[in-house]
Formats: C-alpha cells, structure tokens, sequence
C-alpha cells in the first residue's frame, strides 16, 4: 500500500518537481497550491504525512496548514519546507515535527521523510500500547471504566 502526502507549495516548479520525485519513490501524492486549498483537502482525505512550505498567501502560512492537520483525527506526520532556516525552534512548538530546508537534495529528503514517518508511526503506536497494557491488566471493574474513557 502506497503511502498517501499531501504535499503544499504555491511555487509550481517545486511543487510539480518534488511530487514526480516521491511518486517516483513509492509515495502516493496530493498537492495544494495554497494553504486554503489544502484545509480543504485535509478535511476530506486521510494523509500519512503533510509536507507544506512556510511562505505562501502569508509569511506563516504554512503554520496553518500543520494546525488544521494537526487537529484531523487521523494525526499526520508534519514537515514544514522552507527556503528560510532561520526560524528558531518556534517551529517545534508549532506542531511541526521536521523541518526541511529548500534547496534539498533527493537522497537526503527521502531519508528525512521515512525517518519522520517511522518515529510518527512508533509514537502513534505508543499510547495505543499502554491503553491496552492499563486495560487488560486491571481488575474487571476498573477495566470497563478504562475502556468507558476510552470511547
């Protein structure tokens, strides 16, 4: 099963040369040349991962783009690409999980990329995990108020 990226760019050549490289390497790829459309088409999808450039109708549009993803049930991957390093770590506490910079070349952006989706998947995973550990291993009253939490 391919594994499905929205990605985010209003530069047409970047947007149009990136998707041929990660469709070239496995990937199922959407695209959004703004970030309006791409709230759009992360309400109606199911992404593994979003990549979005930072500087499009605004110099933080891309930040809206990671909280609308954020916030989608199904809790993509995000990595933010820009042109512009010098962001700091405010990026971090922006729900951003990997920041990659403009111009990159494709070895190092596909690496970056399973490295991101490996470390989102285990932490996905994680809680799951302990739910069922907490769950399975209390006594039957205390099971069904965990699992009445749960839902």
């Amino acid at each position: 099963m391919k594994r499905r990226i929205l990605l985010v760019d209003d530069e047409l050549a970047i947007l149009l040369t990136l998707r041929a490289i990660l469709e070239m390497n496995g990937f199922e790829v959407d695209t959004a040349a703004s970030s309006k459309e791409a709230q759009t088409k992360l309400k109606s999808n199911v992404y593994e991962m979003v990549i979005t450039d930072m500087r499009m109708e605004t110099e933080t549009a891309g930040y809206d783009v990671i909280r609308i993803a954020r916030q989608m049930p199904y809790d993509p991957a995000t990595a933010l690409l820009t042109a512009y390093p010098s962001l700091g770590n405010e990026w971090k506490s922006k729900g951003v999980q990997s920041l990659l910079v403009k111009p990159v070349n494709t070895a190092e952006l596909l690496r970056q990329l399973e490295a991101l989706l490996i470390t989102h998947q285990d932490h996905k995973m994680m809680p799951q995990k302990e739910k069922k550990t907490v769950i399975t291993g209390a006594p039957k009253p205390e099971r069904q108020v965990a699992a009445k939490r749960a839902h």
